[in-house]
């Protein structure tokens, strides 16, 4: 049986850590973001509602066929690798959102080169996991069949992160999802989920049904994981439930100092470090244009400098402030 006075004495140590976390100079501009980015975010939310019109996302997502109008960058992607730049990304919300957090990062992404990216909205309140985890296969589906493209890449924030995961172990989407990027995802659970009483929530308490089953064999798995956790994440408890340490899985987990939870999708070295992973791989993730970042080694937001991590299923690596 727990002892109170040990689980007492843990919670303490964890406030503590988290608050001489937000006391330093990183974690108190992470804050400032945070606040600052939550502001915004809700004058943007109205807009994540609104369904998207057919014709507009059409003419976002068809290929290129003039170079001319693109920025250097663009074209550089484009130009090493049309694969690349073409193959679908799906963005998937977190708990209490919508689309619209994905506003900055969709449009980073896209000038960086990467002409297809979708969103897929959904409601926790009406579902759950493995529903939309279902409703993700749906669209990965259709739009290989609309691209012609056989894999996609998913990034996932928060929530979205573990119904991307689940997909791919679950349900077999890792035939479909060439590399999953997770931001701030409770993959082990995380104890605010406590705190709700919604059967949604209940699936990310540490131990639950949803938990176990990510915890499962997945021998084979094709898919490649990246996720991003945060020591300044104020929604996933303990902080070291969003990284991804699976045996079967070929993951890496980058620690990034001094983010809010709600920042993950607009931090710079975030972007930065997805558009080097998935720009110009091979179907096994291997680099096929020298000079490009594999996944054993993570861009650095540095100029001219990157960061090697240990070889094995799981790896990581820091990413500073």
């Amino acid at each position: 049986m727990l002892d109170p006075r040990r689980g007492l004495s843990r919670a303490t140590r964890t406030t503590s850590r988290g608050l001489q976390t937000l006391c330093t100079p990183g974690g108190l501009k992470g804050a400032g973001t945070e606040i600052a980015w939550l502001a915004a975010h809700a004058a943007l939310y109205p807009l994540g509602i609104v369904r998207e019109k057919a014709g507009e996302r059409a003419r976002e997502d068809l290929e290129r066929f003039t170079l001319a109008d693109l920025p250097p960058v663009q074209r550089g992607l484009l130009l090493g690798d049309v694969v690349a730049a073409g193959t679908p990304i799906i963005l998937v919300h977190g708990m209490v959102d919508n689309r619209s957090i994905f506003t900055l990062l969709r449009r980073s992404l896209r000038r960086r080169g990467f002409g297809r990216v979708l969103t897929l909205n959904y409601s926790p309140w009406t579902q759950d996991v493995r529903s939309v985890a279902a409703r993700l296969q749906q669209l990965v589906d259709r739009t290989c069949e609309q691209t012609g493209y056989e894999r996609v890449h998913v990034i996932g924030h928060s929530l979205g992160g573990v119904v991307a995961r689940y997909y791919v172990q679950r349900l077999g989407g890792d035939a479909r999802v060439h590399t999953l990027c997770t931001l701030g995802s409770p993959h082990s659970g995380t104890h605010t989920a406590r705190l709700w009483p919604q059967k949604f929530v209940q699936q990310l308490r540490p131990g639950s049904e949803v938990v176990a089953e990510l915890a499962l064999p997945a021998p084979g798995c094709r898919t490649r994981f990246v996720a991003f956790w945060s020591d300044l994440d104020q929604m996933v408890v303990p902080k070291r439930s969003a990284r991804i340490d699976h045996p079967d899985l070929r993951a890496c987990n980058v620690l990034l100092r001094g983010v809010g939870h709600m920042s993950l999708p607009i931090d710079g070295r975030v972007v930065h470090q997805i558009a080097g992973l998935l720009a110009h791989l091979d179907e096994d993730g291997s680099t096929l244009t020298p000079g490009v970042t594999p996944i054993g080694v993570l861009p650095d937001p540095r100029p001219g400098r990157a960061t090697a991590v240990r070889p094995g299923p799981t790896q990581s690596f820091s990413s500073g402030a």
